[in-house]
């Protein structure tokens, strides 16, 4: 049986895919990992990892050897666009993956007694659009308030004098408010770059990477956000740059997840975003168009908090 899957990892390696460098990455971690008792469980891990993926024709690298839940990740990637930090917004969406972060006993235990349920602080969307302003409650208004790091990158790409800028960069690690989010960001920093030809790319720096369920999510998030922008801007998505620090795979994982090493990709699909909006809070989920995905089943793992 050993022979088989290692006969199979060599055969899948011999075809060129972007999916690959996702793949390798587990089989990587379970050969490799170095056993941890973690925060919320025990992992295999190693630290240090890199991936690229083209995003040229309009490729977006959903993957395919599990069936990834895109639409979901898209109404997170454009809660956080919104500057929201309000889980409600997305339940009324069926969107749940935030919920474990955002119940009671949860905030309680991060010292939140004053967060009603469902107010996460001011985690990513927060930090996107109103960095270091002073947080009160995920229902107020923070329009002009601290930093708006993303329509600053915006303004930027648009002009042809700025958009080659080594500057364009937007961080959700904000030290002076971390005590205050349910969850400290994992994706933590990211670049921005454009090339001659106006080919945008995006450079992600993530400190923790749940490889089993969160980094397929963060791949096309991060994906996607490079497609929207590079729309929004007039420019042309090329490449998205991943980087990642501890990257884990949590023990209930790994049956599972030999399971899906042993899988061959299929060509990933193309997106289509249908219309440009004059504001980048004005896109909406039907405002994007997937074709051609073609995927394994769905692979089912438990989330941890």
């Amino acid at each position: 049986m050993l022979s088989s899957a290692v006969e199979t990892i060599k055969i899948r390696n011999n075809i060129k895919h972007d999916e690959n460098q996702y793949l390798n990455l587990i089989d990587d971690i379970i050969k490799k990992g170095e056993l941890v008792d973690g925060r919320n469980g025990n992992t295999l891990a190693v630290f240090g990892s890199a991936m690229h993926f083209s995003l040229t024709n309009g490729e977006l690298p959903l993957l395919t050897t599990k069936k990834v839940a895109w639409k979901t990740c898209l109404k997170e990637l454009l809660w956080f666009i919104s500057g929201s930090t309000n889980n409600d917004l997305l339940n009324e969406q069926n969107v749940k993956i935030w919920n474990g972060n955002s119940s009671r006993e949860f905030l309680d235990s991060r010292g939140l007694i004053n967060n009603r349920e469902n107010d996460l602080g001011p985690v990513y969307g927060h930090q996107w659009r109103f960095f270091n302003a002073e947080y009160t409650n995920c229902d107020d208004n923070y329009e002009g308030k601290g930093v708006d790091q993303l329509d600053n990158i915006i303004k930027q790409l648009k002009d042809p004098k700025q958009r080659y800028s080594r500057r364009l960069l937007m961080s959700a690690w904000n030290p002076c408010q971390l005590d205050e989010m349910a969850l400290p960001p994992c994706h933590v920093l990211v670049q921005f770059n454009v090339l001659p030809g106006n080919k945008l790319s995006c450079s992600l720096y993530q400190r923790s990477g749940d490889v089993g369920l969160g980094v397929p999510f963060n791949i096309a998030s991060y994906s996607l956000l490079t497609h929207l922008l590079a729309k929004h801007c007039d420019l042309v998505a090329y490449e998205f740059c991943y980087y990642l620090g501890n990257c884990h795979i949590y023990d209930d994982h790994i049956e599972p997840l030999k399971e899906q090493i042993l899988k061959h990709p299929y060509n990933f699909p193309k997106l289509i975003i249908k219309n440009k909006k004059d504001n980048i809070n004005d896109y909406n989920v039907d405002d994007f168009n997937i074709l051609n995905y073609i995927s394994h089943e769905t692979i089912k793992m438990n989330m941890r908090k």
